[in-house]
Parts: structure tokens; sequence; C-alpha cells
């Protein structure tokens, strides 16, 4: 009889931690280490979406993707900057 072995859904799934780097937009700062952002989700998604463009992917309602960074070493985690959409049109109507 054939056994399974390992769990098939961590070859199928990402796990994403999902940050917000909203505040390096509002205060104009550059950006800081990874860890020093907030968490915002953690969400599990089709390993293909991340080989694609993921500007594309919304990963939370309400922000646009901003930058990532692949797993490095042990941690199989992708990082995703996202800012929140409330910012963007609050300066899209400053600028009008």
């Amino acid at each position: 009889m054939a056994v399974l072995d390992g769990n098939l859904w961590e070859y199928n799934l990402a796990k994403v931690v999902v940050v917000d780097v909203t505040d390096d937009y509002r205060l104009m700062q550059p950006s800081l280490p990874t860890e020093c952002y907030p968490i915002l989700a953690t969400v599990y998604v089709p390993l293909y979406l991340m080989k694609e463009n993921l500007s594309s992917v919304s990963f939370l309602d309400g922000y646009l993707y901003d930058w990532h960074e692949s797993p490095v070493g042990g941690d199989n985690s992708w990082i995703v900057g996202v800012v929140d959409c409330g910012l963007i049109q609050q300066n899209a109507s400053i600028s009008n």
C-alpha cells in the first residue's frame, strides 16, 4: 500500500505575511527592515500566483501591492508590503 509522506499542501500553497508599509509614504521616509512593519495578515495562496505578476494579486481588501521579499533560508514565508488605498485616494484629492 502506498503511503504519502509529509504535507502535500506545502508544495502547492505559499505562506504570505502581509505587512503595512503605508507610513513610509505618509512620512516620506526610506524603507525600514522588514521586521519593523506591522503584520496585517498571514494568508496562504496558490504557489503559482507567487511566480506571476504579484502586483495584480489582491492579498488584502483596501490595500495595494508595493513590494515583496522571496523566502530566505529555512523560512518558507513570502513577505508582501502593501499600502492603504485611503492614503492614495487622499493624496489624489489633495492634488486636484
